[in-house]
């Protein structure tokens, strides 16, 4: 599969990345290598294989999950720079283009 350079410099321009024009040019060619190796791998036959996150042995290391009070709002806040009715106020950054 091909990836053409206009379709990098809209997925640059939607990811708010500044790429320059061979930077274009090789990021094409990485990502259409890329897909391509991925159209070789969905003609593996791998019915019967079980899903796995990892093939080693491992052990959940996590605490037990338990209940306990949270910090109340006004101390959350007392540090943010605004707020508006108990929750942080942060600028829009998402544009239509």
């Amino acid at each position: 599969m091909q990836i053409s350079k206009q379709e990098v410099e809209r997925v640059a321009r939607l990811a708010r990345l500044e790429i320059a024009e061979a930077e274009t040019e090789a990021f094409s060619k990485q990502l259409s290598s890329i897909l391509t190796y991925i159209e070789t791998l969905k003609t593996l036959k791998t019915d019967g294989v079980e899903p796995t996150a990892t093939v080693l042995e491992q052990v959940n290391v996590f605490r037990e999950d338990k209940s306990r009070p949270s910090l109340p709002v006004e101390k959350a806040m007392a540090n943010a720079p605004e707020s508006e009715a108990g929750h942080f106020a942060v600028p829009k950054i998402i544009n239509e283009t």
